[in-house]
This record gives structure tokens, C-alpha cells and sequence, in this order.
């Protein structure tokens, strides 16, 4: 059986002048602006326009435009390859799918169908779910898909916050990264979620706290100064707790050495390059910081590849129906009812 595999990620610009039509393209999302299409489209506009100079500057600290399609095509490469080393010949194929920037859906759906699998199988590069990432590149696939008549049977898998594999690679890059430091507040930094957001059902941030939790558990490290804190808050509504930048300032006004661990960022990107480790690591010297340290994103990290590759290939083993979502390990409770695959605990 040939099998598709479709990887979701957020995209980004690959220009300057592409940093507004893809700041259009996130804001007109109604999983993100959830207004009436007729009120979201101006506002989009108007959001894109009035954000555009920042967000370039943003970009031009990092070349002028985002690296997440190479480094999310390289963790397609090393999927693909390791569903394929021990099999005849290639029966897997994987294709990279941006929300945002190209490749779109309507793009990728083409070669999709001209591969002609027999299976396809959705996993998206947040570990964690929530509607207005997971969700609503799932959606788009699957409304995409029925327009363009791919009637195949199709698997998604929708989370995989505290998968064995996934903790493992974050607990070894944050142990190579604490070797001979001392005294060090470890901050686990997520993006962040209105809280409205979370109210309506969202899991990400449950789902975030068991990663980290996990993560905890697994490095087993005695009166480990930690704490979950969570970046990127833009707009007037009041956004999950507590920020990264006040964490920072916090710990960096006590004289501790900050190790910063992503969470929820699977590649590099701007919320990486720039806000970790230039504005947030300036903002931390700003306060009396002497040692600011970063623990990497998993990338192509083995153990990170070999998480995705087994959750892959245990749609077979452990998904009785054709089509339809692959629970994770640790499902959801059913107060939050924008998870599909919540369950009554």
C-alpha cells in the first residue's frame, strides 16, 4: 500500500515583501480572527497592514524571511527516510503543508493526488493541539481534499503531547544543554493562547502542561528550579500565564543563569531566533542576567524523527477504522470540547 503523509506546519515569509500577505493569511483564519468572513477580510487587512513594519523588521534579524520550509522539509526528508530504510522500496511518501505561506493545501493537493495512495496520513508539527493550529490545517486539508474529489482513506493524528519519543529528545537536548552550569532557572517557553480561547475548550495548554510535566518526571533532577511560561502575546485580550518576558526578568533580577527550553516549536523560526534569543536575551542582560542559554528545537534530532515515525506506523496497529482521528496515549478530559479526540475521565 503506498501511503501520503501530509506534515502541517504555520509557514512563513520567504520575503520581505511576502511578510504582509502572509500576516494577511494568519489573521484572516477564522480559528485565529473569529469574526463573519464579511467583518474578518478588512480586518485582516487593516491587522496585516498596521503589523507589516514590525514583523520585516523581525524577519530582517534572520536574513529577511523565515527558514521553517527548509528546516520543516528536512524533517520530511528524515521521516520519509526512516519510514522507507527497511522496505524494499518506497512506500511512504511525505509532503509538506503550510497554513500560511506556501506550500498552501490547494498547492500540495495536486501532488497528493497524483501520487495516487492508497492511504494518507495527517500529522501536524505541533505536538500540542489546539484549534487554531492542528485544527485548523486539519480542516483545511480535509475541505481542500473533498473539493479536489480525494476519496482515500485518511488517518490524523492529532497530538503527541507526552509521547515516550518526543519527551526523550527534549529531556537529552536539555541535559547536554545544562552540563556544568550552575544555579539555573529553567524556563519552558510555549506560545502563548488567549485565555478566551482556552475557555471555549482548547486542550493546548493542558496538553503543554503534560508535555512539560513529563519532561520534569524524566529528568529527574533533585529541587530543579522550573517553571511553564508561555511568549508571543499580541492584541488587547488577556493571554494564558504567566509571560516568558516576565519570567526572565524575574529570574534575571535574582542572578540566576536562565536556561530557556521551546516546548511547543518543533523548527526554528522567528519566535526562536529572534524573540528567544535576541529580544528576550537582551531583555534579560537589561536585568542583571550573566549567562543566557537556549536549548535548541528538535529539528531532525533522531529521537524526535523516530516519535513521528511511530506514531505513523501505529495508525496501523492500533487504528481499527479506515479514516477518521488516531487517539494519543494520554487523550484529553471532555471539558474540552474542541479536542477530537477528548474522552470522559
Amino acid at each position: 500500500m503506498k501511503k501520503a503523509v501530509i506534515l502541517f506546519n504555520l509557514g512563513g515569509p520567504d520575503s520581505q515583501e511576502s511578510v504582509e500577505p502572509f500576516l494577511f493569511n494568519l489573521f484572516y483564519d477564522p480559528e485565529i480572527l473569529s469574526l463573519p468572513k464579511i467583518l474578518r477580510y478588512p480586518m485582516a487587512k487593516i491587522i496585516s497592514k498596521k503589523r507589516k513594519p514590525t514583523a520585516q523588521k523581525i524577519y530582517s534579524e534572520i536574513g529577511g524571511s523565515s527558514p521553517i520550509l527548509k528546516l520543516t522539509n528536512d524533517q520530511s526528508k528524515a521521516l520519509e527516510n526512516k519510514l522507507n530504510e527497511n522496505i524494499n522500496k518506497d512506500i511512504y511518501k511525505c509532503f509538506v503543508v503550510m497554513r500560511c505561506w506556501h506550500p498552501r493545501a490547494s498547492q500540495v493537493v495536486n501532488l497528493v493526488k497524483d501520487y495516487n495512495a492508497d492511504e494518507i496520513i495527517l500529522l501536524p508539527l505541533y505536538p500540542q493541539y489546539s484549534s487554531t493550529t492542528s485544527g485548523s490545517s486539519i480542516k483545511e486539508w480535509l475541505e481542500v481534499s473533498k473539493k479536489n474529489k480525494i476519496n482515500k482513506p485518511t488517518k490524523i493524528i492529532c497530538c503527541y503531547p507526552t509521547d515516550d519519543n518526543f519527551i526523550i529528545a527534549h529531556t537529552k537536548l536539555i541535559k547536554e544543554t545544562i552540563q556544568n552550569l550552575n544555579s539555573y532557572k529553567l524556563i519552558f517557553s510555549a506560545h502563548g493562547l488567549p485565555e478566551r480561547n482556552i475557555k471555549k475548550g482548547d486542550p493546548y495548554q493542558w496538553q503543554v502542561e503534560q508535555s512539560v510535566n513529563k519532561i520534569i518526571e524524566k529528568l529527574n533532577i533533585n529541587n530543579l528550579d522550573w517553571i511553564l511560561s508561555y511568549q508571543s502575546r499580541v492584541g488587547p485580550l488577556k493571554w494564558i500565564g504567566p509571560s516568558t518576558d516576565n519570567e526572565i526578568i524575574n529570574a534575571s533580577k535574582k542572578n540566576k543563569t536562565i536556561l530557556l527550553a521551546p516546548i511547543a516549536f518543533v523548527s526554528e523560526h522567528s519566535e526562536t531566533l529572534v524573540e528567544l534569543d535576541i529580544e528576550y536575551k537582551k531583555l534579560a542582560i537589561e536585568n542583571g542576567c550573566k549567562n543566557y542559554y537556549r536549548v535548541p528545537a528538535l529539528g531532525t534530532n533522531k529521537d524526535f524523527i523516530n516519535s513521528l515515525y511511530k506514531l505513523i506506523i501505529n495508525t496501523n496497529l492500533n487504528s481499527s477504522s479506515q479514516s477518521g482521528y488516531f487517539s494519543p496515549k494520554n487523550k484529553c478530559p471532555n471539558n474540552f470540547k474542541k479536542c477530537p479526540c477528548s474522552v470522559t475521565i
